[in-house]
């Protein structure tokens, strides 16, 4: 597994990590033996960084994380998030007193006292980001986080944030189907020695091994909810989904490692962490660090998913009202 910075001031990690959001059951049931050992394999194939939060589960994923520290020797780069209130009145709270109280239990549940990386989940609009900046270096000083990072953010609040105090990394959406990063973050995170992590970079299962099939998601699956996997517009982006396949099919690459090929190429400071509950799964991507793509691959990628392909958004209006909009 090659390996990438995690920020200017930041751990050297694997180049791909791994999401653990399903560990708590959003994309169906799962337990914890299953994401014990798709824990065991990741670490087998070289990743060494864990991205989870709070609201995972409401406390699953890190648990089942705490348990794997517990039980193995393994030492990874963790990073969690916090900021998200669930619940029927849900809402965003980046104030200290939350931010602190959620990773205390953050730290309790992955049985470490710090993480290396700790992100704030989306960014309370009526809160100054450097209120919120300087809360998070008073927990760098204190030891509890080794950096702060932002979540589905717009390039104007990392330059805001990082004037306070220097940000480790940024995570939005960005896959073959997301490209607004592409509009500045990537390249703001590039100038400011920030690490840039996309999250969903198999476009929701949808460029996975098999392609992700609304009809046989469980019900509750938050995937449901997303206009892209709805009505009329699966089966137009589907269409898109099977040139993408036949194209890995025709180099002699699985389709999911190809997707995770193309997000890393996009720069060194990407560090793609697509998320699995399965270690048969991790497998079908595990490598993709070793893949190089040429000009020619990039070039026939591009044919076959030109810049805003995928029908319908890729967030509801509920789920969208917290990301902020930049374009």
């Amino acid at each position: 597994m090659q390996q990438r910075q995690l920020g200017k001031d930041g751990p050297m990690v694997s180049a791909i990590g791994l999401g653990c959001l399903s560990f708590g059951g959003i994309f169906g049931a799962t337990d914890t033996a299953t994401s014990l050992r798709c824990l065991d394999a990741a670490w087998e194939a070289g990743i060494t960084f864990l991205d989870t939060a709070n609201i995972y589960g409401m406390g699953v994923s890190e648990t089942v994380i705490g348990e794997w520290l517990r039980t193995r020797r393994h030492r990874p780069v963790i990073a969690t998030k916090a900021s998200i209130v669930g619940g029927p009145d849900r809402r965003i709270d980046n104030s200290a007193g939350h931010l602190r109280a959620e990773l205390e239990g953050s730290l309790k549940r992955l049985r470490v006292d710090h993480v290396d990386l700790f992100y704030i989940h989306r960014h309370e609009e009526a809160r100054p980001i450097e209120e919120v900046a300087g809360t998070l270096a008073a927990l760098v000083a204190e030891g509890k986080i080794g950096g702060y990072g932002l979540s589905e953010i717009a390039p104007y609040t990392l330059r805001r944030a990082h004037g306070v105090h220097p940000c480790r990394a940024v995570q939005n959406e960005y896959s073959l189907w997301t490209r607004q990063p592409e509009l500045g973050l990537i390249q703001t995170c590039r100038e400011l020695g920030v690490a840039f992590v996309p999250f969903s970079p198999l476009a929701r299962g949808a460029l996975g091994q098999t392609a992700a099939d609304p009809a046989m998601m469980a019900p509750g699956d938050f995937r449901l909810q997303i206009p892209r996997f709805q009505g009329e517009n699966w089966p137009l982006n589907l269409r898109h989904v099977q040139a993408f396949r036949a194209y890995a099919d025709e180099r002699g690459i699985g389709p999911a490692a190809l997707a995770i090929a193309w997000v890393l190429a996009q720069g060194d400071h990407v560090i793609p962490i697509p998320g699995t509950r399965t270690a048969a799964h991790l497998a079908d991507w595990a490598e993709a660090s070793e893949i190089v793509l040429s000009e020619a691959d990039l070039a026939a990628i591009a044919r076959i998913l030109p810049v805003g392909w995928a029908y319908g958004d890729r967030y509801n209006h509920d789920m969208a009202a917290t990301v902020e909009r930049y374009c």
